[in-house]
């Protein structure tokens, strides 16, 4: 999928009057669209928005009329959400970056219409945007992974932009801590090597970049592709693996230890109701735990319950709102000072483009 490539993307709030109630369909239910980047049964990021499209199902019923269409590349996206909108959609969602503007254009035509993207960062009176604050669960997946002792991670990351950087980070910060708190022996400034994919899905390079990092000492496997294909490759070359975006076990990667997950059935959800109330306001959303927009996957059989009740008392902390991931003090490799001791701000995160000292490996240019 594209992501967000603007760094100040999510950090502004705009406000505006609460749109009125609406409900065009002859039987009086709100009609809501999807915009999928690609197909449901992928594995990954668009099966996680559409798990959470049959969870709003669900969860409204009978109020509610849902359409989606698959596969809706940038290309096409003003085509297919202007169908939407001719087709009298109240509510219109974008599920990837590359859809931001082709739907920011159909916005402006259709001001009685509410739109929603997906990691972008524009707003108008009638489209706002969403995110999950992803690093929440990385550093949560790290910190497990530390308590278990693994020591020399290989990641398989995909762009080198904030977002992923920030996950990255955030894994490494949670893994060291791990590691202390377990009492295992390992090299500061190098238990979490990166190598980059240049892109959010490839199957065959996924595979090739986990086989090597397997083939070469690595303890455990990273994934931060939208499929599960790095953490099938970590399975068939008998090493554990933490999967991203869906579950990877449930897609066949059986040692997959946890996996980070999207989670944004609350979201669309409460955007729905909202339009049904009245309440509806254009603004920017970035959530986390707090707002259930992020989760980890049932963690394996193999992880020691000590571990788990460790792991589950951080969790809780981040969902009361205390989140202190990247607090430090912190450096980067460098040994520079980035943060000591104070939370950054959420432009700062947005922004965040160096590597925390832990990770080896370096961002492409």
């Amino acid at each position: 999928m594209i992501r967000n490539l603007a760094t100040l993307a999510l950090a502004a709030v705009l406000l505006v009057a609460p749109g009125a109630a609406s409900a065009r369909t002859a039987d009086g239910k709100l009609k809501v669209g999807f915009a999928l980047l690609w197909t449901i049964d992928d594995q990954g990021w668009t099966t996680a928005h559409y798990n959470a499209i049959q969870y709003l199902k669900k969860q409204l019923g009978d109020k509610i009329e849902v359409v989606y269409q698959e596969k809706v590349l940038g290309a096409d996206a003003e085509r297919v959400i202007r169908g939407f909108a001719e087709d009298d959609c109240d509510l219109i969602f974008g599920t990837t970056f590359d859809h931001m503007d082709p739907m920011l254009r159909v916005a402006k035509d259709y001001p009685d219409i509410k739109f929603e993207n997906c990691s972008g960062y524009k707003l108008a009176p009638n489209m706002g945007n969403y995110f999950g604050r992803m690093y929440q669960a990385e550093y949560l997946a790290g910190y497990m992974a530390g308590l278990m002792g693994y020591k020399n991670v290989g990641t398989v990351s995909t762009h080198p932009l904030p977002e992923t950087v920030r996950g990255v980070n955030a894994f490494t910060i949670g893994l060291e801590k791990g590691l202390k708190e377990s009492g295992a022996k390992y090299d500061p400034a190098k238990v979490d090597t990166v190598v980059w994919l240049k892109s959010w899905r490839d199957a065959m390079n996924e595979t090739t970049l986990a086989e090597t990092l397997a083939g070469s000492g690595h303890d455990l496997i990273r994934q931060m592709a939208d499929t599960p294909d790095s953490s099938i490759a970590a399975c068939n070359a008998g090493v554990p693996a933490i999967g991203y975006g869906n579950d990877a076990a449930s897609a066949g990667a059986d040692c997959a230890l946890v996996s980070t997950v999207f989670n944004w059935g609350p979201y669309y959800v409460r955007t729905v109701r909202s339009v049904l109330d009245g309440s509806w306001k254009s603004e920017a959303f970035w959530g986390g735990f707090e707002n259930n927009a992020v989760d980890l996957a049932s963690m394996s059989e193999k992880v020691p319950a000590d571990v788990r009740a460790k792991v589950m008392a951080e969790m809780k902390k981040l969902r009361a709102g205390r989140d202190a991931v990247f607090a430090g003090p912190l450096h980067d490799q460098s040994g520079t000072v980035l943060y000591d001791g104070k939370q950054p701000t959420d432009l700062e995160l947005l922004q965040m483009q160096v590597l925390v000292q832990g990770v080896s490996g370096s961002l492409p240019k």
